[in-house]
């Protein structure tokens, strides 16, 4: 368990989630990509008290989890693993929303969006690394 603790900077750690969390209200707000989204993915967009409470929950705690993982492959020095399984993971999520008849653009935004918010973690660790 060391190893997933050991070094880690939990400052960058939770900014970058947070920052990623921000991004997704605006990413997928109508103010971006939201509107097209939802019609893609074929739901109602609604406004933020109409937001599933599971969902954000979740969404919440994979950030979390992500912005760890950089942190743990920043500390070992092994960004490139990190990259490698969040690009294949979107990948799969991009096959996946595939099956789920998403359109083009829905996968598109989703796939874009994990990889904004995993260059933003890696930023935050870099940026912060110091404190």
């Amino acid at each position: 368990m060391s190893e997933l603790t050991m070094g880690v900077n939990w400052i960058a750690v939770v900014t970058g989630a947070v920052i990623a969390f921000l991004l997704g209200w605006l990413w997928y707000s109508p103010k971006l990509f939201g509107t097209k989204w939802a019609q893609g993915v074929g739901i109602d967009l609604g406004g933020a008290h109409e937001m599933p409470k599971v969902a954000l929950l979740m969404q919440a705690v994979g950030l979390f989890l992500m912005s760890w993982f950089v942190g743990v492959t920043a500390v070992s020095q092994a960004l490139f693993t990190v990259i490698l399984a969040t690009v294949a993971f979107t990948v799969l999520a991009y096959s996946g929303g595939a099956f789920a008849q998403k359109s083009s653009y829905a996968r598109a935004v989703d796939a874009g969006y994990w990889i904004v918010a995993l260059v933003i973690m890696i930023v935050c660790q870099g940026v912060l690394s110091n404190i």
